[in-house]
């Protein structure tokens, strides 16, 4: 009996999942929720500035993985011989010549540009303009044709050149720039070498313009036209790139001491979590993986011979390998999902917070309690009462661009709206609409995919929205009309990257075999509900209508 670790790196924290390789059972799991960043420190929302601290991730890791191993029984830290970790992207970090993020050095402890600029950091949306400008007008290869055919401010080229201009002191002392995915497996090997770490697949292929036509990353020629700050900076970077299946070293002596498991342990090549949330889930040829949480990542595999020819405009990249090794990994996904009904919570416990929290003629305990009270159970009545509503009663139709857009088309600028509201339009109705609106977002990814030749046989779905709210669930249902099948799994990222170290360390010669011995299964399934789904069909193209109305408009801004 073995055992491997998945770690699973979240916006808002950190998680270590120990599972039996034989049968997929968790038998010890911890959260470590990320204390700098529960802060806000080093963030600035206006700004969509969100940087984090490389110090949340290091005591994550270590706790996390020390804490998850004292569930388990006797013994097993002894028999654990693999571990892979997941982690957001595009998440990248300036590096010194040791590959050493420089937040961590003399003089950059508290400098923003010197930490991990999270995935959902959008300061560099004049960069990505300029590069998706560039890429169509240069006269050469057209980088971003594997890309979508759109470059997004949320990805590693826009994030490092940004930067650069912004910071001459980060300039100056960055070497190299590593994804958070990549950096972590070599920190535990005990080799942070920015030439001679492995780089993930999915990361290069999806998020850096890699690919093995062009013969690795872009041109220098294109780079430094882009920005003559880039100017060397390939040679410093990497050529290779390695699957999730690709064993990276062996634990150092210092991790495994710090994580308390053995130096034997196999450390595998790092991926993104919704790419290995996808394994997790058992993804399968054709069929749609849905991480649905703060935002979504909709993944598809497709056999090599399926894609000659084919590519799919307007999504985040397809790469082979980049989730199941042997099979074209398709990304897309929304900027915001779960964020957006988050924050109408805010927006509604606004006055909880500020009235309720100022009366004087109530003590402090009551106020807190019933500010706690009112935000723990605030979505919940508000999904209640939005069930109950017959969307043809409805005028209010709403956009969910509240982080910009992702997929299809990537384009950041883009703002969220509403309209069609009343003086007879309440809180319930507005939620509605904005459920709905998550679901018409999901749609136009799926309806792209279709258009550009990729058949969708079904639906899978994880994460938090997917196992917490049966009403979101539903109306996705309805929209997409098609079923969709929800992980078992209360933690499918962590599971996916269990399996692949389970493949690293040599338990399984393949993803599938891993897949097939460890998975949970599914816990539920939506079905559509045909007399829905006929009139979500007529709401979608006002959407539709909706959309390029405000797109336009925003535009001509």
């Amino acid at each position: 009996m073995t055992f491997t670790i998945g770690v699973d790196y979240g916006t808002d924290s950190v998680r270590a999942l120990i599972v039996n390789t034989e049968n997929g059972e968790e038998v010890g799991t911890h959260v470590f929720p990320y204390p700098r960043w529960k802060q806000g420190k080093y963030c600035d929302p206006a700004r969509n500035q969100f940087r984090q601290h490389p110090l949340d991730y290091l005591e994550g890791l270590e706790v996390s993985v020390r804490e998850a191993l004292k569930q388990c029984p006797a013994g097993v830290a002894g028999k654990v011989v693999g571990i892979s970790v997941d982690t957001t992207g595009s998440t990248p970090v300036a590096v010194n010549r040791q590959g050493v993020p420089l937040s961590l050095t003399e003089g950059f402890r508290e400098n923003p540009n010197a930490m991990f600029i999270l995935w959902k950091d959008h300061t560099a949306v004049r960069e990505a303009d300029e590069i998706n400008e560039l890429a169509r007008t240069w006269g050469g290869m057209d980088f971003t044709k594997y890309e979508g055919g759109i470059y997004s401010s949320e990805w590693f080229w826009a994030k490092i050149l940004h930067v650069l201009r912004e910071d001459a002191e980060v300039r100056a002392a960055a070497y190299s720039w590593v994804e958070h995915c990549d950096w972590i497996p070599a920190l535990l090997v005990g080799d942070t070498d920015p030439l001679k770490l492995k780089r993930s697949r999915c990361a290069a292929g999806h998020k850096a313009m890699w690919h093995e036509d062009f013969g690795g990353l872009p041109d220098e020629e294109f780079l430094v036209k882009l920005d003559p700050l880039l100017a060397g900076l390939k040679e410093r970077l990497f050529r290779d790139t390695y699957t999730c299946d690709v064993k990276v070293g062996e634990l150092s002596p210092e991790w495994a001491r710090k994580l308390g498991l053995p130096g034997t342990v196999s450390v595998g090549a790092g991926a993104f979590d919704a790419h290995l949330g996808a394994l997790g889930s058992e993804i399968e040829p054709f069929y749609l993986s849905k991480v649905m949480g703060t935002s979504t990542c909709d993944m598809i595999i497709a056999p090599p011979g399926e894609m000659e020819d084919k590519l799919v405009g307007g999504i985040c990249g397809q790469v082979d390998g980049s989730i199941v090794p042997g099979m074209v990994g398709l990304e897309a996904g929304q900027s915001a999902f779960g964020d957006i009904y988050a924050w109408f919570s805010r927006v509604l416990m606004w006055p909880v917070e500020q009235v309720i929290g100022s009366m004087e003629e109530l003590d402090a305990d009551t106020r807190e309690k019933i500010t706690g009270v009112v935000e723990s159970r605030l979505i919940q009545e508000l999904s209640r009462a939005a069930a109950e509503i017959d969307p043809d009663d409805s005028a209010i139709l709403a956009l969910d661009w509240m982080n910009g857009r992702r997929t299809p088309d990537a384009n950041q600028n883009l703002k969220g709206a509403i309209m069609g509201l009343t003086l007879g339009s309440d809180a319930p109705a507005i939620f509605r609409a904005l459920v709905e609106a998550t679901a018409f977002g999901a749609k136009l990814i799926v309806d792209r995919f279709v258009e550009e030749g990729i058949r969708i046989d079904g639906v899978i779905a994880l994460g938090g929205v997917a196992k917490k709210s049966p009403f979101v669930m539903q109306v996705v249902a309805d929209v997409l009309n098609k079923p969709i099948r929800v992980a078992r799994s209360e933690q499918a990222v962590a599971l996916g990257a269990a399996m692949a170290a389970a493949v690293v360390a040599g338990v399984y010669r393949s993803i599938p075999q891993a897949q097939a011995a460890m998975g949970g299964g599914f816990e539920t399934e939506y079905h559509p509900d045909p007399g829905m789904a006929a009139r979500y069909a007529v709401l979608y193209e006002k959407y539709r209508r909706f959309g390029a109305f405000v797109e336009k408009e925003t535009m001509h801004r």
